[in-house]
C-alpha cells in the first residue's frame, strides 16, 4: 500500500496535462450477502482502500433463473455511505429506520449510514418470479469524523432524474451519478466532494475528464478495453485503472480499431487523510469505536427491520 500513495501523493510541480498512470489492480471474485458473486478490485489484502473510497464491489452481470436470485438479508452500517447503481435487474430496500425502496435498471440509491442503521438488499418479488439478468454496483464512500454519527439518510434517484450527456461527434455518452461531466451536473448532493461518471465509448471515442489535482482518481472497466492517462496504457474488463496525482484531467480511449464498444467508471474523491478503523459492516476513526458499534448493535440500538 505504501507504494500506491506514494504514486498517488499530490507534488508541487504537477501540471495541468493529464495524469499518468500509477498502477491496474485486477479484480478478484468473492461472495457476498446471501451468496451472490461479485467482482472486486478493492479492498483486498494487497489494497485496503483508495481514500475516500472503501469499497467497489460489482454484481454481475449474471442470468439468473426464476427463484434463484440472491440478496443481502439484515445487515448493520455504520460510519460511511453506500453507493448503489443499478444497470439491469430489480432490487428492494428496507432499513430500521422504516425507509423502503426498489431500485430498477439506471437507478441510484446513495445512502448515507451515518450513526447506524439495520439494511436489506433483496430481489423484488417481481424479479425473484420472472427472473433475468441482474448488473449493478456498489460503492463504499467514507465519512469524515464529523460526520460519522450523523443520521442516516438516503437519495434514491430514478434513471429519468440522472443527468446524462452526448459528445458532439456522438461517440462517447456519461451518466452523471456524482460531480459535473461533459456539461452535466449531477443531482445528487455528497458528504465527501466526489466524481463518479458512467461512460460509454464506440470505437473512436475520447474523452477527457476534469479532476482536481488534490482528488484520488480510478476507473473501472465494466465492459471492453481501452487506453487509459496521458500515455495511454491499457486497461481491460474488471480491472481498476488508478491515476496518479500528476495532473488536473484524466483521458480515456476506445481506438478507432476497436471491435467493441468500451463502458467504465471514472470515480475520484478529496481524500480525508484521517485514521480508517475497519471491520465488516461499521467504519470508524478508532478501535473503540468499532467496539462501540458492535455493542449498539447487539444492544438493538440501531433497531431492526420490520418484516
Amino acid at each position: 500500500m505504501s507504494m500506491v500513495k506514494e504514486a498517488l501523493r499530490t507534488d508541487e510541480t504537477q501540471t495541468n496535462e493529464g495524469r499518468t498512470v500509477a498502477g491496474i489492480v485486477n479484480s478478484m471474485e468473492t461472495l457476498e450477502g446471501g451468496g451472490f458473486l461479485v467482482r472486486r478490485p478493492f479492498p483486498k489484502a494487497s489494497f485496503s482502500d483508495f481514500d475516500p473510497f472503501l469499497l467497489l464491489d460489482e454484481m454481475g452481470p449474471m442470468n439468473v433463473a426464476p427463484g434463484e436470485a440472491k440478496g443481502a438479508p439484515d445487515h448493520p452500517h455504520r460510519g460511511f455511505e453506500t453507493v448503489t447503481y443499478m444497470l439491469s435487474g430489480d432490487m428492494e430496500h428496507k432499513d430500521s429506520s422504516g425507509h423502503a425502496g426498489r431500485l430498477k435498471s439506471g437507478d441510484v440509491q446513495w445512502m448515507t449510514a451515518g450513526a447506524g442503521v439495520v439494511h436489506a438488499e433483496m430481489p423484488s418479488a417481481e424479479f425473484m418470479r420472472t427472473g433475468g439478468v441482474m448488473h449493478g454496483f456498489q460503492l463504499w464512500v467514507n465519512l469524515p469524523r464529523q460526520d460519522k454519527m450523523i443520521n442516516p439518510r438516503y437519495q434514491e434517484i430514478p434513471s429519468a432524474r440522472i443527468p446524462k450527456a452526448t459528445s458532439a461527434d456522438g461517440l462517447v455518452s456519461a451518466t452523471v451519478i456524482a460531480g459535473e461531466a461533459m456539461g452535466a451536473k449531477a443531482v445528487i448532493e455528497t458528504r465527501t466532494p466526489i466524481i463518479y461518471v458512467h461512460y460509454r465509448l464506440e470505437p473512436g471515442g475520447v474523452v477527457t475528464q476534469q479532476v482536481p489535482h488534490d482528488y484520488n482518481a480510478f476507473a473501472y472497466v465494466v465492459d471492453g478495453a481501452g487506453l487509459f492517462g496521458a500515455e495511454g496504457e491499457r486497461g481491460a474488463d474488471g480491472q481498476m485503472v488508478m491515476f496518479a496525482s500528476d495532473g488536473d484531467e484524466v483521458r480515456i480511449e476506445n481506438p478507432p480499431d476497436a471491435k467493441a464498444n468500451l463502458e467504465v467508471l471514472v470515480i475520484a474523491g478529496a481524500p480525508l487523510n484521517e485514521p480508517i478503523a475497519r471491520y465488516g459492516p461499521f467504519v470508524m476513526n478508532t478501535e473503540a469505536e468499532i467496539h462501540q458499534a458492535f455493542e449498539d448493535y447487539r444492544q438493538g440500538r440501531m433497531g431492526a427491520i420490520n418484516s
